[in-house]
Formats: C-alpha cells, structure tokens, sequence
C-alpha cells in the first residue's frame, strides 16, 4: 500500500516505555509477559478492570510522516465558498495521495466509534472528522472528512499531528492513542460510552427491540494521561451544524469555565461540551490549553439530548472502563474459531454491531456519506442506510458468529417493515423509514474534492428484483435456526414470492443499483429463484404441500430459463441476457445454492471472474466500459467480491487459491483492521464510504470457508468442492 500512516501496535510489536523496540515474543523488563490482544496490540491485564497504568505499553515508535505541523485549528467555514484547495482540519499536515498533497487523511487511516445510535470517525491527528446526532443518519456536527470547514473536535498535543501508535482496546470499540511528545508520553482514549439502561418511560426512547440491559449514553468522552516529562495538550471543539452550514453559539453553562453550550439554528441539536480545561471562545470554536506533566489527567466529554456527561476525569475514566468491559463482554459471547484469523473476525464483529441502529435493531449499511467510489470522481452515495439484501449474509455471518440475539433484532427488523409496506423497497432508513429522498450539498468540497456529496439515496426508489429472494432467504435462515415459523409473517411472506413470482421475467436496474436502462440481470433471476426456492422450503415447513408444489414448479422454470439465457458459448454465467460481459454477483450461485459446486459452469464462472474480472488479483463488480451504469470514469475493485471470489474457490475445491487471496484481502486491511467499499489495486488505498457493513459480512463468510477447507483438509478430504452448511 502507499498510504502514509503511523505504525501500530499490530505492525510494530511491544515496546515498553524505558526501553527499546524487541520482538512480540520477548517480554519487556518489570512488566511481565505482554499477551497479544484481539487487535494484536499488547493487552496487559485485559480482559478484566484496566486502569491509566495498563496504557503505559506502546509500540515502538514509527516514521514520521513529515515534519509535524502546528497545532491549527479549523478555519472558519465560508458559507457558500466555492470549491478549490482546503486547509487541513486541526492539527492535520498535509498527506500526500500522489503528486498533490492532501489535507485529507487516507480513508483507511480513520478509526471507528460507536454506542449502536450514533458514531464517529477520529483522524490520526486526534480530531474528531465525523459524528452525526442524534442517530448516525442525522446532519453532521462534525464533517471535516468531507470539508475541511465543516466542524472537528481535536483533543492532542499541541505542536503535533502523528501519533505514534493506534490501536483499539482489545475487544473494544474503545480506541486509544499514544503520543511521543520530545520526551513525554501521552495516551489519549476516545469511546462513546454505554452504560446501564436508565429510561423507564418509552415515549422517551426510540426503541423498538426489546431494550436490554445498556444503552447509549449519548456522550463522547475523551481521556488524556501524561506519562512522563511533561507535554503542552489543546483541545479545539468546532461544531459547524447542518452538515457544515450553521456556525456555532457558544456560551457558558453550570459549570463555568468548565462546561459550554454549542448552539446552531432552529432544529439543530445543540452539544455540551464539559471538561476539567478551562475553556474559552474563539468564534465558533471552543478552545482550552494546559501543560501536563507526569501523571496528569484530564478529560473531556460532547454530550447531547439532555444527557448526563462525565464531570471528573475519575467519573469519565469510570465510564469508559464500563463501556470497554460491555464490548468484552459482549465479544466473548461470540463463537469465533481458534485461527490466526479470528483477530478479523473479531473486528468485523465488532465493527457489524457498531453500525447496527439499536433502537430497530437495522444495520446500516456504512458510517459514512459521500466518501467517493473513484478518488475525485461522481460515484458519491450515502450509506447511512439499511439495505433489504444485506440481510442474508448479515443474518449467517451474526448467526454463525454466535450472535443471536442481534440477528433476531435484524430479522425483525426486515420483517416489521415487509408487513407495514407489502410491497418492499430494497433500502430503509435505519428507524424503518421509506422515504429517504436523495439531495446534494453543494456548500461541500467532498473528500479530496470529490463531487456531489449526496444525502439520503434515492435508490429506495427503484425496482429490484433481488428484494425478494433477500427477505425469504433471511426468513429460511431465521427459521432453520428454530424450526418453526411465526404465523404472523408467513402471510407477509407469502406476499413476498407471489410478488417474485409476477415480477421474475421483467427487467430491472440489478444488484449494482445501476442508473442506466433495466436489463434483464441475471443475479435478480436468481434471487427470484430464491425467493421461490425457500418458499417452497418454508411451505413445507409449515405442511402446506399445494402451495409448495406450486412455487416448485416456478422455481423450476426460473431456473430453466437463467441456465438457458445467461449462460455464453463457454459455459459461463452473463451479466445479463444478451451480453457476454461478467459480473462479480455471479460468484454468488454456488453460495446461493442455485446450482452445484460441482456443477461444470459454475466451475467456469468461477474461474473465468478470477481471470478476467481482476486487477491485481481483486475483483470489480463488472467492466464500466461493458455495463451502462449512468456514470463515467473508473472505479477500484469491490472488496465484498474479492472475498465472495475467496468463498467461490473455496466451494470448487480450490483451497489453496482461495487461502492465497484471503491472506492478500486480509493484509490489505486498515491498521484498525476495517475496510471501505473499495480497494485501489494497485495502490491497496481505501476507496468508498467506511467502514463498510457488506465488506465485513463478506468476510466472515469467506473466512470461514476457509477455515472449514482447512479442517476439511486437515480431515484427509483434501480439494474438492467444499459446502458450508
């Protein structure tokens, strides 16, 4: 990769902090034996009570970036400026994507925050680039990833802009920072905190899914420990509302200098900011300085809706070990094999419940709007939103995982809003909401210029005929996993194939949302035969033996129709009928089980996409120059294909091909072990919004393929077409 980026702890191994660099192997003097964590970073005594001290083992530390910038802070936004050359947000350097250097970080140098409601990026540099309130589809306060004027909160030191080290507490959504500050040490720790459920009167709470016992407290608090020598530390809070158009109002509340008020228009949720700094004014910004030294702390906290924010930094460090103990906690509940990968799977777990929306239990389907497709370039959608066909690899890889209780909120879900509507979209907003009507933001340069920045996606109004088979194949995993079937949905599912059924022989605009003319894609026929397929399963379920017979006899003639026109000379499956171009959805008919691994086209499918669909050995979704999908210019590879490519060879018995790619796919991870949309081929760089739901969920399927192949092998079996269960 050509990133520039810090070392963490998982490439760099431990270092204690009066020592030199060793191996991971060789534990450092006085600290015991250091145990490599979820996140490969050393984790002392977790999992178990963490205190200030457990921070005080780092990485060695990594290769500048650069000189170190000054500590900036954001510009004050102009308010209709035209486009051209941003200022880095605070305390950011330039980074260089090419010739040009940027203000923007690397996409896959942001690290990932979550309660379940809202969430948040954090750029390397210690500031806060992302956060929307109150849910994760809401109007930013914070969007410098998308301009550089458009509100970030930093907390670091002054002087500085690379951090040392980066890594999450293990099995955490808590992130931590280390600083090496000339002779000081800083470690700064960022979480948005859960804690015990406290609403008792529903009229108060968004919920739908029945409450368990935590919830969002709707605080962002951030903690700081100065380890030795001493370190000037600035903190610079600018909230710009309405997704970069309101300036904040500050003024002074309860707590004097030490808590604030940040108002923006009618209809703007306002943000306390609470602190033991002293904080002053500067326009828009909210600014406070002190000096560490060793042993210093201080906190922080962003707080909104009326919630009660930390007001001590014993009270915010309190809180966020309550937060990092619930992620354990609800990470060893997980059924991850004992692998050198489980790390990824772990992360991708993890990062799956964080983009999950609580309260209806929708998993959006990235944290992210805008971030673009092609560096540049037009292919800029928001992906704050929960997609119907997500839903079969969300529900198997939650169910595989051991996640039960998630995969039932997801399924319920899907299902509440099949029986409210009927006739289904193929996206929602993650409250369930049908119209999420798209706009653009011309006030916003995008992330490295890249525009339009869109809001709210207008695909929700498109014909998809993959819809259906998405929403039976969830119901069929739902009920195989209980052998029962509720009566309340089956009359909405019946509906669902009956519309398939109808639907099947029309075209459509594909998996690909494609904004060119219908075609007839050859993956909605598929997913129509799957909606007919596992009706026929569920009917039988159920003993309702005519209606089965029926959807028997139609899922034979979709069949029969997919294999007689979307199959070419050579023996492999098209794109669409009349055309000879690939398509990487292709790879799903052996994991979809429309025909055999077996089976010889399949096997030429297979083979064909890993031939002549890659760069570098990643897959695209199709040739652009093949496929008219209403934009121009290029795109990188799709990383959720490049791991159904590692599932696909693993179900033909090409174990070692398949491994092979999923070692490459796994290296190509952010340093936080997360993944956008895309993946630049030559360069490994991030493209698309993050971190991107469908990728992880395609990870832990092809993972897990893997990991059985091996067992398989290790069996005796040896290659040969492999099928998960």
């Amino acid at each position: 990769m050509s990133e520039s980026r810090p070392h963490t702890d998982r490439e760099t191994g431990g270092a204690s902090l009066t020592e030199p660099a060793r191996s991971p192997a060789e534990p450092a003097q006085g600290l015991g034996t250091i145990g490599r964590g979820e996140d490969g970073g050393p984790t002392g005594p977790f999992p178990g009570e963490f205190t200030q001290a457990d921070t005080i083992v780092f990485a060695a530390p990594g290769p500048a970036l650069g000189p170190p910038g000054p500590a900036a802070v954001l510009p004050h936004p102009a308010a209709g400026a035209a486009a051209g050359p941003a200022d880095p947000a605070p305390g950011m350097p330039p980074v260089t994507h090419g010739a040009v250097p940027s203000p923007f970080p690397p996409i896959a140098d942001y690290a990932f925050l979550s309660d379940c409601e809202v969430t948040a990026l954090v750029a390397p540099s210690g500031a806060v680039e992302w956060l929307c309130i109150p849910r994760l589809d809401s109007p930013s306060v914070f969007g410098a990833i998308l301009d550089r004027g458009a509100g970030a909160f930093r907390f670091g030191p002054a002087e500085m802009s690379v951090p040392d080290s980066q890594r999450y507490l293990p099995g955490t959504l808590v992130l931590e920072t280390t600083w090496n500050v000339g002779e000081g040490w800083l470690v700064v720790s960022d979480a948005l905190l859960i804690g015990p459920w406290r609403c008792e009167d529903p009229a108060q709470t968004p919920y739908r899914r029945p409450p368990t016992d935590y919830a969002a407290e709707h605080v962002l608090v951030r903690t700081v420990r100065c380890v030795n020598a001493e370190a000037q530390l600035v903190l610079a809070c600018e909230p710009v509302f309405g997704y970069g158009r309101a300036h904040a109002e500050w003024r002074y509340a309860d707590r004097g200098y030490h808590q604030a008020v940040a108002s923006g228009e009618d209809g703007d949720v306002p943000v306390t900011l609470t602190t033991d700094m002293r904080l002053g004014f500067e326009g828009p910004r909210a600014v406070a300085r002190t000096l560490l030294k060793e042993g210093d702390q201080r906190f922080c906290a962003l707080s909104w809706g009326g919630a009660s924010p930390p007001i001590s930094f014993d009270d915010a460090h309190r809180r966020l070990t309550w937060t990092a103990h619930h992620w354990q906690h609800w990470l060893a509940g997980a059924r991850i094999p004992d692998h050198r990968w489980r790390t990824h799977l772990a992360r991708s777990a993890l990062t799956l419940k964080g983009l999950t929306y609580a309260p209806t239990g929708a998993i959006a389907a990235a944290a992210t709007t805008s971030l673009p497709e092609t560096p540049g370039g037009e292919r800029n959608y928001d992906y704050r939103h929960s997609w119907i066909r997500d839903s079969t690899f969300a529900l198997w890889g939650l169910y595989t995982l051991g996640f039960d209780w998630e995969a039932n909120d997801f399924y319920h879900f899907i299902t509440d809003v099949a029986e409210r509507d009927g006739e289904l979209q193929i996206v929602y907003g993650v409250g369930g909401e049908s119209a999420i009507a798209e706009r653009e933001l011309p006030h916003l340069h995008g992330y490295e210029g890249a525009r339009p920045v869109r809001v709210g996606n207008n695909a929700y109004r498109q014909r998809q005929n993959d819809v259906w088979g998405a929403v039976l194949d969830s119901v069929y995993l739902h009920t195989r996993s209980r052998d029962r079937l509720d009566d309340r949905v089956w009359p909405v599912l019946r509906q669902q194939v009956e519309t398939a059924l109808t639907h099947w022989r029309e075209a459509d605009r594909g998996i690909w949302e494609v904004r060119g003319e219908p075609q007839h894609f050859t993956s909605s026929k598929v997913m129509c035969w799957v909606a007919a397929d596992r009706g026929v399963r569920l009917a039988l379920i159920r003993e309702e033996r005519d209606i089965a017979a029926r959807w028997q006899a139609a899922a034979d003639e979709i069949h029969a129709d997919v294999c007689a026109n979307a199959v070419d000379s050579r023996g492999v499956f098209t794109q669409h009928y009349g055309t000879t171009a690939l398509d990487a959805s292709m790879l799903l008919i052996p994991i979809l089980r429309f025909l055999p691994p077996e089976d010889p086209r399949v096997r030429a499918t297979v083979l064909a996409i890993a031939d002549e669909l890659t760069s570098e050995g990643l897959v695209l979704r199709y040739r652009v120059e093949e496929t008219d999908d209403g934009f121009s210019g290029a795109e990188g590879t799709f990383t959720i294909c490049s791991f159904w490519l590692v599932s696909a060879l693993t179900e033909i018995g090409e174990h070692s091909q398949a491994r092979q790619l999923c070692e490459k796919l796994l290296g190509l991870a952010s340093p936080l072990l997360l993944y956008a949309e895309e993946l630049d081929p030559h360069t490994g760089r991030h493209l698309g919004n993050f971190p991107q739901a469908f990728t992880h969920l395609a990870l832990i399927n092809a993972v897990m393929h893997v990991i059985r192949a091996e067992q398989q092998d290790a069996l005796g079996a040896g290659d040969g077409p492999h099928r998960l269960p």
